[in-house]
């Protein structure tokens, strides 16, 4: 099992920044590639940035390249989402997930997800 745990979610206005992280615990943190989803209501959680388990190689959603870094510290056992120019279709629950060996940008490849952290982005 592995537990994920996020934080850094809030309100911020429209060009604004955030940092969000994401703590896991239980096994071997550099066993597993981490991937950051997001979800509003009625719609299905999206993907947004993958990061495979040395933190080498990173996928992005086509929606938040080059304003989004996703990135990790093992010796910490986290990973994080550097979210800059932030706009109001950024406004969603964000989840961290974790997944064995190789990346995947498709929800259903993680085993192992966090309870979600609510970003708000005000026009």
């Amino acid at each position: 099992q592995v537990q994920l745990v996020e934080s850094g979610g809030g309100l911020v206005q429209a060009g604004g920044s955030l940092r969000l992280s994401c703590a896991a615990s239980g096994r071997t943190f550099n066993n597993y590639a981490m991937g950051w989803f997001r979800q509003v209501p009625g719609k299905e959680r999206e993907f947004v940035a993958a990061i495979n388990r040395s933190g080498g190689i990173t996928y992005y959603a086509n929606s938040v390249t080059g304003r989004f870094t996703i990135s990790r510290d093992n010796a910490k056992n986290t990973v994080y989402l550097q979210m800059n120019s932030l706009k109001p279709e950024d406004t969603a629950v964000y989840y961290c997930a974790a997944r064995p060996l190789t990346t995947s940008q498709a929800p259903s490849g993680y085993n192992y997800w966090g309870q979600g952290t609510q970003v708000t982005v005000s026009s």
